[in-house]
């Protein structure tokens, strides 16, 4: 199979992906520190292909603070064009396959339904033109890639909704969470998985798929169910989207059709309920 090489190892995906390469036995996959791996430094990243030749080259690196993007639009635009790109031509250099990770914020989702990969992409926000532009770019520069699209990603590592819940929902009585927003809340883990499944599987086919867990759900319904699993007493509010005015507009409705990657990879995926059970003990054996 080869050297693979996870980009962006120390975020909320990389260590998911350390986690699956333990629980699977994946050998000769390298985790390199961020100084090592950054994706607008050239030369570091030569070297570092050059050093581990890959066969496999994931990225997890990106610009992912949507809010502050509005205001940082270079600086996210040079994480999520730029660096795609730069792994991307490097990839072609060394013949490596590139498995870069974008979002379900390509589209504007103001259609009530299932999003497919070939749907025309239209991002409200910077961070969903310059993950948009970041697909783009590989796309134009390496045959031998796959894009994977995901949304309300979260897991027992890093930052994320379902932490920060846990963490209000101990200090507070009551909360007020969005309703008016749907999606698919996606467990990190299930997503590094179906990357192995990808690696690993026989036939190699390449391009845009989507990937989140199966299901439907709001913020709001999302809030309840982890205060619901986790035992945790809080009133949970639901609000509009417009009493909670945020700088950088968000998709109201983004389910994803995961019929392409099923199809083409054999890929299981997880009802998102069932996912967010595993998550909560996971979190619960931690402490």
């Amino acid at each position: 199979m080869g050297n693979i090489v996870v980009i962006g190892a120390g975020g909320q995906l990389g260590q998911c992906i350390k986690k699956i390469v333990g629980l699977r036995a994946v050998e000769n996959v390298v985790f390199p520190e961020e100084n090592t791996a950054n994706i607008l430094d050239v030369p570091a990243l030569e070297l570092l292909f050059e050093q581990t030749s890959p066969a496999y080259v994931i990225n997890c690196a990106a610009y992912t603070a949507v809010d502050k993007a509005e205001d940082e639009a270079a600086i996210a635009k040079a994480v999520n064009e730029t660096g795609a790109r730069n792994l991307a031509q490097l990839c072609k250099k060394h013949q490596a396959t590139l498995i870069h990770i974008s979002t379900d914020f390509v589209f504007e989702g103001t259609e009530v339904k299932l999003l497919k990969e070939d749907d025309k992409a239209h991002p409200i926000s910077v961070y969903g033109a310059t993950k948009l532009d970041g697909e783009l770019a590989i796309i134009n520069e390496l045959d031998n890639h796959v894009i994977i699209r995901t949304s309300w990603l979260y897991s027992e590592f890093a930052n994320n909704f379902v932490k920060t819940m846990l963490k209000l929902g101990a200090d507070r009585d009551e909360l007020s969470i969005i309703a008016d927003q749907v999606g698919t809340p996606t467990y990190a883990i299930d997503l590094a998985n179906a990357i192995f499944d990808i690696i690993q599987y026989p036939e190699k086919k390449y391009g845009t798929y989507h990937f989140s867990n199966e299901g439907v759900t709001s913020w709001y319904d999302f809030a309840k169910a982890i205060f619901d699993l986790s035992g945790t007493k809080v009133k949970v509010n639901p609000i509009p989207t417009s009493a909670y005015p945020t700088k950088a507009k968000r998709p109201p409705f983004s389910v994803m059709d995961k019929t392409k990657i099923k199809a083409d990879y054999d890929v299981q995926v997880p009802y998102w309920l069932d996912s967010l059970k595993v998550c909560i003990e996971a979190l619960k054996s931690n402490h």
